[in-house]
């Protein structure tokens, strides 16, 4: 009798796995990289885990596309609604945390104690930028003091489709927290997982895609950063990218000067400790600053306006 047989009433013995397969999440689907290619990512112990897609140039093209195209719905979306959404996100991240917890460890050789705290740190990153949509406005804008009949009124604004190079080695925290910032004042993002450790990244474009998020709005792709990098700080619709993760050689340096053909905004990598407690500078970081001048009407006579 083989190995595969079934006890009358029982379950099966000598049961398979069924081994999952990562795919990148671009524009709301899961499709495999265009070019074919996997590349084989292993634990801290160099124990293999999986094959995830390796992303090519027109696989980040996609993505780019992708993330203009959901642009105008998600800045033109109340901070509120934003908000809301942002919190839809952390409240099915907790449904699946066991799964992430389990990733984590695999991927940065934590315990599994270490690795939950980890995953509940990176799930209140979440909720602190979700309570940030609605408020950054009030920090960062105001009512400018003029000399005359006239308001001056400052307001933030997205900065448009932003690529953010995800840490290395901070495979979830510091994951979730370079992308929150980014979505929750309205811009869109096209994301480079951590090459060593892509899984917990892949995983939450499968949170992403059953939460409320629209799709494009982050669009998620594992590989070399090496390779997809120039590609991204050369397009000419990407406004902005963060060069977080481009910590390898002179890649955060060749990555800047591409950037600098369409003068796009650039937050250069630094040392970080994604457990501190985030300020409002990433948040600042890809934010445009519209001023608006407004007549109050004529002086009357007794020198009042309206």
């Amino acid at each position: 009798m083989s190995d595969r047989s079934v006890d009358k009433g029982g379950p099966a013995t000598g049961r398979l796995s069924v081994f999952k397969t990562y795919k990148l999440y671009v524009g709301g689907k899961f499709p495999r990289s265009e070019s074919g290619r996997v590349y084989e990512v292993s634990d801290s112990k160099g124990n293999w885990l999986a094959n995830a897609p390796l992303s090519s140039r027109k696989d980040a093209r996609d993505a780019v596309v992708a993330a203009r195209k959901a642009f105008g719905g998600w800045a033109g979306a109340t901070a509120y609604n934003r908000g809301q959404i942002l919190y839809r996100v952390a409240e099915m991240l907790e449904g699946r945390r066991d799964q992430f917890v389990r990733e984590v460890a695999d991927a940065e050789g934590l315990s599994k104690s270490k690795a939950a705290a980890v995953v509940d740190a990176a799930i209140d990153r979440w909720v602190w930028y979700a309570g940030w949509t609605d408020k950054i406005a009030q920090v960062v804008g105001g009512a400018n003091p003029v000399a005359g009949p006239y308001f001056n009124l400052s307001t933030p604004e997205p900065t448009g489709v932003v690529t953010v190079v995800a840490p290395q080695d901070s495979s979830f925290l510091g994951l979730v927290s370079v992308i929150a910032p980014v979505i929750a004042t309205g811009n869109t993002a096209v994301v480079i997982a951590s090459e060593k450790s892509p899984l917990p990244a892949l995983s939450l474009g499968e949170v992403l895609a059953t939460s409320d998020l629209p799709g494009g709005v982050v669009n998620i792709l594992s590989g070399k950063a090496a390779e997809m990098g120039p590609h991204l700080a050369a397009h000419q619709d990407v406004n902005a990218i963060d060069l977080t993760g481009a910590t390898e050689g002179d890649l955060a340096r060749e990555l800047e000067i591409a950037a600098a053909d369409n003068l796009k905004r650039v937050l250069r990598p630094r040392t970080e400790d994604f457990t501190e407690s985030p300020g409002t500078d990433r948040m600042t970081a890809f934010l445009e600053t519209k001023t608006v001048w407004h007549p109050t009407g004529s002086l009357g006579a007794s020198g009042s306006a309206y």
